[in-house]
């Protein structure tokens, strides 16, 4: 039987296994990495969105573009990828057995990463089986990867970011979300993300679950219903809704089934069944590593850090750097990842209210409930103002990890300071151009462009749009608030596209003057 041998085998080429991979090939070594898929990058090629962070964490940056950064970065130093390479085994002397083809192939390592991420959780009810019914993570690949709408009508169960994110993608597709529900009492993902898909028209029902999926064979509609302090759907809340599709994203669990294969001490934690890591990933046997969510569920970002700490300890334990770059190296990986755990959504306030922001300001529970900040709380935030002439209203009343915006103007009106979790500031001593490009570095999309008074009685807003077809100029439609009800008429006066906007174009709407503060979106007639 022919063994091959690799300084290190890393198993999963998405995120965390492509950054562990670059990181150690950088030091010398020689890795291989094992997917089961055809092609490489995970959940990246999945994410048309726009990433969080600041700079070093590829912050405004769409999750496919980051995914074809790392496959250049892989190829640039070497790393061999092998795909619809499935491993079925993980053994002692760290031995693997990969099914490639028909065929098992055998390979030792010197090191092992396990990089294997996390598979979708389900929810039993009635009906769950049919057709129709899918993971939000499925939809997604169906719509980013093969270019296939999941249905028409959507229930989306699920206010976390995977949520969130899919019912905004969904619309973007053209398909209808009818509703948004979750058991839980409050929106669990940003509360950007829940603006951006209230604003679209779309309801959110927190404290409701589904009680039933309808139709003979494929879902032709859905029953949700009230749950109670004891989680049992109160009847008589019961609502019914005609849909094709399901969309369930009710959270993750990690893939470790490997890790415990091998023997590793493992954890049963409130993040899933993990294996016990150090902060470099180094699990209970020496030289086998985990990285990324198999480790716990975390964002893509972190993944990727995870997986770049990963890869310089694995380049220490087989001595191609020394301890002293080893350190030196974690060291300045780890406060780049600290940066992405703090604010309202750090680790330690998982499962926690968050009632007031860093600044000491009231949290909008609206938005915590309803998918929206309230007009009687949205001016509490200071990047909201009211100013002479165009300026921005940054409607961003988290601490969410994030900076583009500052980096994004060159004129100063914004301001974060050094701690990338703080609320965005609108400096009004430096005089906005109304160039966009805040509007369009927004991973949130929660930056508009107000005018308050373009002529007698009227004024703009201009406001990201990722929809097509585009909106032209003169054409007259309706503006939409933020829990998105009519407001006004309103008249596209600019639409505005560039590469430095990365596809989020800006559309500049003329609307009453009095509204102008009020209109979020746009709809055609």
């Amino acid at each position: 039987m022919k063994i091959e041998r690799y300084d290190v085998i890393i198993v999963g080429a998405g995120p965390a296994g492509l950054s562990a991979a670059i990181e150690a090939a950088k030091n010398g070594l020689k890795p291989v990495v094992f997917d089961e898929n055809a092609r490489p990058g995970g959940q990246l090629f999945k994410q048309i969105h726009k990433f969080f962070g600041s700079k070093e964490h590829k912050a405004k940056v769409r999750g496919f573009r980051i995914g074809d950064e790392l496959l250049e970065e892989a190829e640039k130093y070497g790393v061999k990828v092998v795909l619809n390479a499935t491993v079925v085994g993980l053994y002692p002397e760290k031995e693997v057995t990969v099914k490639i083809g028909e065929e098992i192939h055998h390979y030792k390592g010197d090191a092992v990463l396990i990089a294997t991420g996390a598979s979708e959780n389900m929810v039993n009810f009635k009906g769950w089986t049919l057709p129709g019914v899918i993971g939000a993570g499925a939809a997604q690949t169906m719509m980013n990867l093969h270019h296939i709408t999941p249905g028409e009508r959507v229930l989306m169960l699920g206010s976390g970011n995977v949520g969130l994110v899919v019912s905004f993608q969904l619309i973007q597709a053209g398909c209808e979300v009818v509703a948004l529900a979750d058991a839980a009492p409050r929106v669990g993902g940003y509360g950007v993300h829940a603006a951006k898909v209230a604003r679209t028209g779309v309801p959110f029902y927190l404290s409701h679950t589904i009680v039933e999926a309808e139709g003979e064979d494929h879902v032709t509609g859905v029953t949700i219903g009230q749950v109670g302090p004891d989680w049992k759907v109160i009847p008589g809340t019961e609502k019914h809704f005609d849909v094709d599709t399901i969309c369930l994203a009710v959270g993750l669990s990690p893939m470790s089934q490997l890790l415990k294969q091998a023997g590793c001490e493992m954890a049963d934690t409130k993040g899933g069944y993990v294996p016990v890591c150090d902060e470099a990933g180094a699990t209970s046997i020496p030289g086998l590593y985990a990285a990324g969510d198999v480790s716990g569920i975390e964002e893509a970002s972190s993944a990727m850090i995870g997986g770049k700490i990963s890869g310089t300890a694995i380049s220490e334990y087989l001595g191609y750097i020394s301890k002293e770059e080893s350190e030196s190296r974690i060291k300045e990986l780890k406060a780049q990842l600290e940066t992405l755990r703090q604010g309202m959504f750090a680790p330690k306030n998982r499962g926690k209210l968050v009632e007031k922001t860093d600044e000491g300001i009231d949290v909008s529970m609206n938005l915590l409930e309803k998918g929206f900040v309230a007009e009687d709380e949205i001016t509490r935030y200071p990047g909201v103002t009211k100013q002479v002439g165009i300026h921005p209203v940054i409607e961003c009343t988290q601490n969410i990890p994030c900076n583009p915006c500052q980096d994004a103007c060159k004129m100063g009106c914004i301001k974060i300071g050094e701690n990338i979790t703080s609320l965005p500031v609108v400096d009004t001593e430096h005089k906005c151009v109304g160039c966009g490009m805040c509007v369009a570095s927004c991973s949130g999309q929660a930056i508009f462009l107000v005018d308050e008074e373009v002529e007698p009685g009227y004024g703009e807003v201009t406001m990201p749009y990722e929809f097509l077809p585009l909106p032209e100029v003169g054409d007259k439609g309706v503006g939409l608030g933020r829990d998105g009800s009519e407001v006004c008429e309103a008249v596209v006066t600019n639409v505005r596209t560039s590469n430095a906007f990365d596809h989020t174009n800006l559309l500049t709407v003329k609307v009453p003057g009095e509204y102008v503060m009020k209109v979020r979106f746009f709809k055609n007639k």
